[in-house]
């Protein structure tokens, strides 16, 4: 394939990056550099851990830059000229006096239809309040968040059986192909981002632990939205005999009920009912203990099957 002489740095850490890192130097666009967060401290013994996007720039064999803090400072003396600057899940703020350094300024991948659902939790939002379709946006970024003027969208339907991962994989290739597609029209000025309807915007927040809590008495529907938006963080989650019990995978149905968070059995299945409809519990994890399914749990706790979840 052809070397592009396209320069760009790309701001990206979390898995949903990775695609549109690869699909760039795929395409033969040189990456003069790669920007993204610190290791962090991971599990038990808080073994420092890359981000996914360091791991696969380094397998490309791109230069990475992991900045605290990215400031005006550290930028002019480390990162090379660049054409253009793209960003897919960096998770910081980038400096105004940054946005306008490459030439073009910077791009960024959203995995939501701007202008709804800006802000940090596009995915989990959008599943949350069951919407049946979602996408994601190419814009041009400005100092506002996820306020810049909109380049391209790609629309994509979300099914009931889709959770947090399935639709961030499907976004992030969405997003990559998205880009790549785009990108050459961009360089050569062809196309005239549009602003957005910035009146028609909604706004999503970082969810706490006590967001992931279930609340028995909403409806089946609801909570099936809950249990595949937030998991795996902050990790949707009950209590049973005082113990938090992570409700990891489940299914709502309708026509049964029941006393709101009573465990019931029928046949194979472990029911749990709610406000409207009940859910079937599939894997579940208690605290201190593996993953495991719902079925073998009842059975090897006794007293689970009756109990009233909390």
């Amino acid at each position: 394939m052809q070397k592009s002489s396209t320069k760009i740095v790309f701001f990206g850490t979390s898995e949903f990056a990775v695609p549109a890192l690869e699909a760039l130097k795929n395409a033969g666009y040189e990456i003069a550099a790669v920007i993204t967060n610190p290791d962090e401290p991971t599990g038990r013994k808080k073994i420092p851990t890359p981000p996914p996007v360091k791991v696969a720039a380094q397998k490309l064999g791109l230069k990475v830059f992991q900045f605290q803090k990215l400031e005006i400072g550290n930028w002019k003396l480390e990162i090379p000229d660049a054409d253009v600057g793209v960003i897919a899940a960096y998770g910081k703020i980038i400096p105004v006096e940054i946005i306008n350094l490459p030439r073009l300024g910077i791009v960024n991948i959203h995995p939501s239809l701007l202008p709804k659902y800006r802000g940090p939790t596009p995915i989990q939002t959008t599943i949350l309040n069951g919407e049946k379709e979602t996408g994601v946006t190419i814009i041009k970024i400005d100092e506002e968040v996820d306020h810049g003027d909109i380049i391209s969208n790609f629309q994509f339907p979300i099914s009931n059986e889709d959770n947090y991962k399935i639709i961030e994989a499907k976004s992030a290739k969405v997003g990559a192909d998205l880009l790549i597609k785009i990108l050459p029209d961009f360089l050569a000025s062809k196309i005239e981002p549009q602003p957005q309807d910035h009146l028609r915007a909604t706004f999503t927040k970082k969810f706490t632990r006590e967001d992931a809590r279930i609340n028995w008495t909403k409806t089946a529907e609801e909570i099936d939205s809950q249990i595949r938006a937030l998991n795996p963080e902050p990790g949707v989650w009950t209590t049973w005999n005082g113990k938090t019990l992570k409700i990891l995978e489940a299914e709502a149905i309708d026509g049964r009920g029941g006393q709101n968070g009573r465990v019931s059995q029928e046949e194979k299945k472990i029911l749990v009912g709610t406000g409207g409809g009940s859910i079937i519990l599939k894997i579940v994890q208690l605290e201190g203990k593996r993953a495991t399914s719902a079925e073998d749990f009842a059975r090897g706790n006794g007293n689970f099957v009756g109990a009233v979840l909390e």
